[in-house]
This record gives C-alpha cells, structure tokens and sequence, in this order.
C-alpha cells in the first residue's frame, strides 16, 4: 500500500471527505494521461500543475507533505486506470484468518497489489503464501468493491478489490517482513482493523455471501 501512515482531520466516511477524495484522484487520473499523450510543451506545464494541486489536495487530509504525494504521482505513467487489490477470505472452523499489519499494527485479509501478467486468482494466492506462508486455491470471487465508497481513509489512487472466498491446501503458518502476527479470529469478535486495506463492511458481506450462497457482490 501506499507508503505513509495518512491521518484525517475528520471522520474518513464523510459525504465531504469521500467528495474531496475522488475529486483529487479524477484530477490526478488527468495530469497522469495529460502527460502521457500530450506532445506541447506548454500543455504539459498545465498537466503538471494539476498533478501538483492534485498533491496539495491529499496533503490537506494528511500527516504526509504535498511533495511526498507529488512524488509518487510522477513515477506513475500511461493512461490512469484503478488499481487492482486482491484480498483473501479463508475460514477455519468458522473462524476468519487475519494478518496484523507492520505498518500500522491493524488487522486484515490477507492480501495486497496484483502483479501486471497475474491472474487475479494466482495474484491472491500468492499474497496469501507470502504473507501467512499457507497455500491456498481460490474457489470464487465474493465481491469487487470500489474502494472510495465503503468508509475506507482517503487514498491518493482510485482502487478496485477483489475479496476472494480461499481454501486451504497445504502450508504453514509464518511471519513475513510485512507482518506482525497472524490468527483466525471469531467474526463477531474482530481486532481492529486495518481500515486502509479492509473494513467491517466488506468482511461481514462476504460472509454472508458464503452463508448464503449469494451472487457476487459489486461496486
């Protein structure tokens, strides 16, 4: 996930932050393609202005400076599209798995970024064995979630997650650099969660999709 902890100054949920979020994704989305296409010299002045006032917005909602955005909005190129986060939902015993996080010390699915060249299903499973060091198949696509309208902090990329119901198939537990514990955890009884990556919404409705053989879940 992106680097820096971000910190808002009100509840990450609002009508107005979530406003304000896609507001400075769609104008980062345009410098990003403007740069990319354009071939005048003084268009591409204006689109790294926008990319600068792009930055400028998410340092308003956030412990990090306008430059640490700026920056990694200029290592981005080719047209601005969503990324993709794969996240895994694997039960033992009704009992959830979960990976604690060494960035902010929060839970979550296991899971993370797909690679270019993945499948989404081999992108899941492998973030499963890199981070919790169990093998697992993914047997079903639970939901596709547009993560700015779910309650999730303000982010400075547009992100599409795909929370897949897994299976275990061998393996073992272990720590990975990016973790700091690992357990299965009763649903009604979850530890704080790492709510830049998941949040109770989208844990509770695969569940429920699971329970009830369901359709999949979008947007």
């Amino acid at each position: 996930m992106f680097g820096g902890k971000m910190t808002t100054p009100q509840d990450p949920s609002s009508s107005a932050m979530m406003a304000l979020t896609a507001l400075a994704q769609k104008i980062q989305a345009i410098a990003q393609t403007g740069l990319t296409y354009t071939a005048d010299g003084y268009d591409k002045e204006r689109y790294e202005q926008l990319r600068d006032i792009a930055g400028a917005l998410f340092a308003q909602f956030s412990s990090s400076e306008a430059q640490t955005f700026i920056g990694a909005f200029t290592q981005q190129e080719g047209y601005a599209t969503p990324k993709v986060d794969t996240r895994a939902l694997i039960l033992r015993a009704g009992k959830i798995l979960l990976v604690k996080e060494a960035d902010d010390s929060a839970w979550s699915l296991p899971g993370g970024w797909a690679d270019v060249g993945d499948r989404p299903s081999t992108a899941v499973c492998r973030e499963v064995m890199e981070e919790t060091g169990l093998q697992v198949e993914a047997t079903r696509l639970l939901g596709l979630w547009d993560r700015n309208l779910h309650g999730h902090p303000p982010y400075p990329w547009h992100v599409y997650k795909l929370i897949f119901h897994c299976r275990e198939t061998g393996g073992a537990m272990r720590l990975s650099q990016e973790s700091l514990d690992i357990g299965f955890f009763d649903p009604n009884h979850l530890p704080p969660l790492s709510l830049t990556r998941i949040v109770p919404e989208e844990i509770l409705t695969s569940l429920d999709i699971i329970k009830n053989a369901a359709d999949t879940w979008f947007d």
